[in-house]
């Protein structure tokens, strides 16, 4: 399967660079700024062969045999007869017609919260703050849960923290980004969603598949990017506040200011509190922990534009505290949980565009961070430090035209490791040197592809190479076929990414206690995808598009984490088969631009061989369903507005594994869970949020085996698929002061 793909990238790299084409970007000098021109007419004097410029000016055409000269007009503007030279890229300008007098037109849309890759190679989808703003969105974990793209799920009975899967396979597997800056990995992984605030998230970009290979080789089902606020965009002032039924208080404050035609800067605060003993269920236990969090990011932010340098500069740290278990006073041994959280990081960002050749550019990133976390669970303590350095250098250009773009980049990445639990203390060094090629061609027309390359060396797994490829055929206007194939691999931070095992007292058996790392294989897998999307019309006011997609991922190497066996945990190596096959079919409207309607229907087939045989992975549903009802109303002469969002999920049955009190493994039951929000919207500085999460009710009824004994061998608090609390109300509002 290997050589096939290799040759088949090979092969159709060599087909695309050979094909002859002219591109280039038009543009005018306004003000003196260089402004792009969208819409001009690019065609061979004497011929029909022509094309219009995009959004950015940017044009593409075939070669004619005898090469005639190059006509460009536009309304408004002088029009210019060329005779071009093929070998390079054109880049004219056009001169504005002094007797040029035209009466305005005014083209509008509403752009969508949640935009799909039509015209791009690679299958992403691209969610917007107006999208963010749809439910309770107080992190990054919490995200996602109106777009059927993403799965969430419970951690556990006792930490409180949500987490989520893509393609059906849990977040280590997902390779998470801030500003294209690998961020939620190591000992993030448990919590690290949690602490990146929804309000200071400007948009998120989900890639399924194995994803390019810039930013590392470790994705393995999709790659998840979040681009943070900007201080020269965002708010002078914003102020968010927010209250839950379930004891949960949050405040967001960004302070932003501009201090020359270059130089911008911006705080951002967040602070949340959770103060209330909540056991509905009367188990003794609390339903959702009691929390506390600082969160406090600064950034400067260089912009200019004459020369084609930007940059940025941000500092972040982040405090925070939960506590779980049993808390009546009147227990002589209560079974309590404590995880401190302190978190540093340090990041830049520069990058020059070259002025006379818009199409190349050049950057480094450099990021420090330091997550330091202490946690105890009862009888048993697990410390985790783990200190990270990254940096890449990254350069873009293209090859003859601007049909074919390429980049080019190298990758550091140290992490230190140092874990402490009632086992022996880990301690472990990775560093890793990469370099990687992805070309990207784009006809312009009907065709795309993406195929990447790169090359590591990693002072663990050695040398090894990343191969990945994205294809796109468009069929008219309003179909389109996509596949990808590329590969994947990682080392397991078991611990930190299986925290939930510390919610039992079940015992824990490695290969090699002394040392995990010698004993656990780097896992290693194949991703392959296929989508199709197709637009349609119903009338001028009602659209939408229908899509099918299909993902296998197959585990050449897989640390497997077995929970079949009642009061135990074992950790081993994978012989045998290790799958996960991924169905999805969406249906998404619009009707006058004021309703959106999303319908998604998924099926996962996750198998994975145990020491018992090959079976269903424990607590993922086989199918899931999602509707998304939205509407807006017009905006008024005050600027006010209503709107209004509900989501319906099912959940399908799951696999729950065998525990100390006599039940065998056996399904879940399957359920629904709705949530609701309603925005009035009083004018462009202020709007006020109501809604309600699990608006059914639905609960879980025993979520902790052996909750009236904890500290008997049988207690498992990790064995959870719905929800605890139960039906969840929240208000917010949100103010910006300085809106205009």
């Amino acid at each position: 399967m290997r050589n096939l793909f290799f040759l088949l990238w090979l092969m159709s790299l060599g087909q695309l660079i050979a094909q002859e084409r002219l591109s280039g970007r038009i543009v005018t000098r306004e003000s003196g700024k260089t402004e792009a021109l969208p819409g001009v007419n690019i065609y061979w004097l004497g011929t029909t062969e022509g094309t219009v410029s995009d959004r950015e000016g940017k044009f593409s055409l075939p070669l004619p045999p005898n090469l005639p000269q190059l006509v460009i007009s536009h309304i408004g503007f002088k029009s210019d007869t060329l005779q071009v030279n093929p070998s390079t890229p054109l880049i004219h300008f056009l001169k504005v017609q002094d007797d040029a007098a035209l009466d305005e037109v005014v083209v509008s849309q509403r752009k969508k919260a949640v935009q799909s890759s039509f015209y791009q190679a690679q299958d992403m989808i691209r969610v917007n703050e107006a999208e963010l703003l749809k439910a309770a969105c107080c992190n990054l974990s919490e995200s996602f849960e109106t777009n059927p793209s993403i799965d969430v799920n419970f951690a556990d009975a006792l930490s409180g923290t949500k987490q989520i899967k893509m393609l059906g396979l849990s977040s280590p597997y997902i390779l998470i980004s801030q500003e294209n800056i690998p961020h939620i990995r190591g000992a993030s992984q448990a919590y690290g969603l949690g602490f990146v605030p929804g309000t200071w998230i400007e948009s998120i970009q989900i890639a399924k598949g194995t994803g390019s290979v810039v930013n590392g080789y470790e994705s393995m089902v999709g790659q998840i990017n979040t681009e943070l606020k900007k201080p020269a965009t965002d708010d002078r002032v914003f102020l968010n506040l927010f209250t839950s039924a379930n004891g949960r208080k949050e405040l967001n404050l960004h302070a932003n200011t501009r201090l020359n035609g270059r130089w911008s800067g911006g705080i951002f605060v967040h602070g949340n509190q959770r103060d209330q003993r909540w056991d509905r269920n009367q188990d003794g236990f609390l339903d959702v922990p009691l929390a506390n969090q600082i969160n406090v990011l600064n950034r400067w932010q260089y912009a200019d534009t004459q020369k084609g340098w930007v940059g940025f500069i941000t500092l972040q740290g982040l405090w925070d505290k939960k506590e779980s278990g049993q808390f009546n006073s009147a227990l002589t041994n209560p079974w309590q949980s404590r995880v401190d959280t302190h978190k540093w990081n340090a990041n830049f960002k520069l990058g020059h565009v070259f002025p006379e050749k818009p199409y190349q550019s050049i950057g480094i990133q450099g990021n420090w961070n330091q997550h330091l976390q202490k946690g105890r669970f009862a009888a048993r303590e697990f410390h985790i430090n783990h200190e990270s350095v990254y940096a890449n250098l990254l350069f873009n250009s293209i090859l003859g035209n601007t049909n074919h773009k390429f980049k080019w980049g190298l990758n550091y990445t140290y992490d230190r490791f140092e874990e402490t639990r009632y086992l022996p203390e880990i301690s472990r060094v990775d560093h890793n040197i990469g370099s990687f090629f992805e070309y990207n061609y784009d006809s312009q027309e009907k065709f795309r592809a993406v195929a990447g390359l790169r090359v590591d060396r990693h002072n663990w797994l050695g040398t090894f190479v990343t191969p990945r490829m994205s294809l796109s055929q468009q069929f008219g206007e309003s179909l389109v076929l996509k596949v990808s194939a590329g590969s994947g691999r990682r080392i397991a931070t078991i611990f930190t990414e299986q925290l939930k095992l510390f919610s039992t007292n079940r015992s824990i058996y490695l290969p090699d206690a002394a040392d995990p790392l010698r004993g656990l294989k780097p896992e290693r897998a194949w991703n392959f995808g296929l989508t199709t999307t197709q637009k349609f019309d119903v009338n001028a006011l009602l659209t939408g598009d229908w899509g099918f997609e299909f993902y296998r991922t197959d585990f050449e190497q897989q640390v497997v984490v077995d929970w079949d066996s009642p009061g135990r945990i074992d950790f081993y190596n994978l012989e045998g088969e290790s799958y996960a096959n991924s169905y999805k079919w969406s249906l998404n409207l619009n009707y006058n631009d004021r309703w959106d309607f999303r319908a998604a229907l998924k099926h996962y087939d996750v198998q994975t061989t145990y020491s018992s045989g090959k079976r269903w992975v424990p607590l993922q549903p086989r199918w899931r369903y999602f509707v998304n009802l939205g509407y807006q109303s017009p905006v008024n002469a005050k600027n006010r507005q209503w709107r209004w969002d509900f989501t319906l999920q099912g959940v399908g049955k799951q696999r729950i594994v065998a525990n100390g009190l006599g039940l065998g493994s056996r399904d879940s039951d399957a359920f629904a869970l709705g949530n609701s929000q309603i925005t009035r919207v009083f004018s462009k500085q202020f709007e006020m949020y109501g809604g309600s999460e699990n608006l059914f009710n639905h609960r879980q009824k025993n979520p902790i085996v052996g909750a009236d004994n904890p500290h008997s061998s049988i207690f498992d608090a990790a064995q959870v698929y719905a929800p605890i609390f139960g039906r969840g109300i929240y208000i917010g509002l949100r103010w910006s002061p300085f809106k205009s």
